[in-house]
């Protein structure tokens, strides 16, 4: 039985176990209740008692399965500058778009 796995999205690692909810990069292609297969899995654990695989970069023939939950937004990130005796001030905001998933099962 395989209790978690490290997975690779766009150069980004998650650790994840059947059932979490990540939040990973934005994909504009993936909509509500669609299905994403991860297939750069770097590492697969198993329970106390077992050992785990960890890939060279990937462990071949492991994938996880995900469902798509929800696009959603990060919160406002505040930019500022300031140049000092140049009466010079600016001031930006930011928001970051996320794909939440929900993790179905880890296969391999």
């Amino acid at each position: 039985m395989t209790t978690y796995a490290v997975i690779d999205d766009r150069n980004q690692q998650y650790r994840v176990a059947p059932g979490d909810r990540i939040r990973i990069h934005y994909r504009n292609d993936a909509e509500e209740g669609a299905s994403l297969t991860f297939d750069k899995v770097c590492c697969v654990g198993g329970d106390s008692g077992a050992a785990g695989r960890v890939g060279t970069p990937h462990v071949a023939g492991a994938t996880v399965a995900a469902k798509v939950v929800r696009q959603v937004k990060g919160p406002k990130l505040y930019i500022g500058k300031f140049r000092r005796r140049k009466n010079y001030q600016k001031r930006s905001g930011f928001r970051a778009k996320y794909t939440e998933v929900q993790i179905e099962s880890i296969n391999g």
